[in-house]
């Protein structure tokens, strides 16, 4: 019993490939083929699949650079899909919760679950049983590593990621400095380019080097953050577990555009639309504004044209979630950074001050602040039943030319029953 109560066990679960495995799940054909996604406006590429890793396709790498490998190789390419990639990221950690609702959610596809409640003998067994559940109700394949810390857990994370089992378990290893020699210094959670860099001047190239470096060398030449990741690599946690979301300060709201914008109706357009999505996203978490920022930019690449950026921050009377107030500002804001003459390139805008409103009275209020906050509730309900832009307002156009250039969309969105795709069995 005591060793349940006791041993610290932390697993790292990672999905793999996650927006390729999103695009996957609805369209099986694809699923041993080669497969990548890009980023937005077809930019880059930011997920692979294992079969376009062995191409030499690279992370990153622009689309256009390996458009003649992708052509010859008949690689399926998407678009971005944000909403179908969150819908399902949420569908993966309700999963992970059921385990244990010790659960800090680290990224879109990565989260950190306390296992300490089940034994040391019985944790890798837990891991593969994690793994086949959520394989099995969401459809995303997951990799899986556990260890009696969060940076150990992400080591055995990758080398999770080479096993057919998808699953590493450093619980109870005896010497781990032949496992921790074989990974890079780069590959260390939370060590990046400077701080590699710096190890690497001091004879540092591995994990081992790191662990079993003195505690008065990290002291004279280093910082905190290598001395807690020192002593994570010897098995004592320091980083605890981030259990609890805390609330957003500011929520913004920012797209390049797919093609450049000159008129000042497209970029009204564009920023009533940031709005909508802004307003929305405050009032799904009880938040209220105090002031909104409009931002705009032109390419500071284009080969024609002068550069320019500005803003502009206006305070509301009353803090606010209401979409109708809010547009309205952003556009006043809008109106006194635009300028003829320019090919745009970004607009954005930032809710700052937010803070809870249920918390919080408002003396002035009446009888027709509490219908548009009905009015807000109903158009909320409603695109969360019918799909996003369902309800909107008019100000926010309807052609949306300024759009993402979003050519290889599945177009496929699981809050929209409409938009899910048709799976003939064969």
């Amino acid at each position: 019993m005591s060793s349940i109560q006791h041993t610290k066990k932390i697993a790292l679960v990672d999905c793999n490939s996650f927006y390729v495995s999103c695009e996957r799940l609805f369209n099986p054909k694809i699923r041993s083929k080669p497969v990548i996604v890009l980023s937005n406006n077809d930019g880059c590429i930011i997920s692979r699949s294992t079969e376009a890793k062995a191409l030499g396709i690279k992370m990153g790498e622009p689309y256009f650079k390996a458009k003649d490998i992708i052509l010859k190789n008949k690689v399926y390419v998407f678009s971005s899909n944000y909403s179908l990639y969150g819908d399902l990221s949420r569908r993966v950690m309700r999963t992970l919760k059921r385990f244990n609702p010790k659960l800090e959610i680290y990224s879109i596809d990565e989260a950190f679950l306390d296992l300490s409640n089940f034994s040391d003998d019985e944790v890798e067994d837990v891991g593969k049983e994690i793994r086949n559940i959520v394989l099995q109700w969401t459809g995303i394949p997951t990799s899986i590593g556990i260890a009696k810390t969060k940076t150990l857990s992400k080591i055995a994370n990758h080398i999770a990621k080479k096993k057919p089992s998808g699953v590493t378990n450093l619980i109870g290893i005896q010497n781990i400095d032949t496992i921790l020699e074989k990974i890079d210094i780069n590959d260390v959670w939370g060590v990046g380019k400077q701080l590699t860099k710096f190890y690497h001047r001091n004879g540092i190239y591995n994990a081992k080097q790191l662990k079993n470096i003195s505690n008065t060398w990290i002291k004279k030449s280093s910082n905190v953050l290598s001395s807690r990741t020192a002593l994570e690599l010897r098995g004592i946690p320091c980083i605890p577990l981030e259990t609890k979301t805390s609330k957003r300060k500011s929520c913004v709201v920012s797209r390049s555009f797919g093609t450049r914008v000159e008129k000042f109706q497209d970029l009204q357009e564009a920023v009533a639309s940031y709005c909508l999505n802004g307003s929305e996203k405050i009032r799904s978490e009880s938040l209220t504004a105090k002031s909104i920022t409009v931002f705009v930019r032109t390419s500071p690449f284009q080969n024609k044209g002068i550069y320019y950026s500005n803003s502009k921050t206006i305070d509301f009377p009353i803090a606010t979630n209401n979409s109708i107030e809010i547009v309205k500002t952003a556009i006043t804001a809008l109106n006194a950074i635009f300028k003829n003459g320019y090919r745009y390139q970004k607009v954005g805008i930032q809710l700052s001050g937010l803070f809870n409103s249920q918390n919080s009275k408002n003396l002035f209020s009446s009888d027709k602040d509490e219908k548009i906050n009905t009015l807000m509730k109903s158009i909320d309900n409603t695109n969360y039943r019918y799909g996003r832009s369902t309800l909107s307002l008019a100000s926010a156009g309807v052609n949306k030319k300024w759009n993402m250039r979003r050519d290889h969309s599945s177009k496929i969105d699981t809050a929209d029953f409409n938009s899910l795709p048709i799976i003939k069995a064969i």
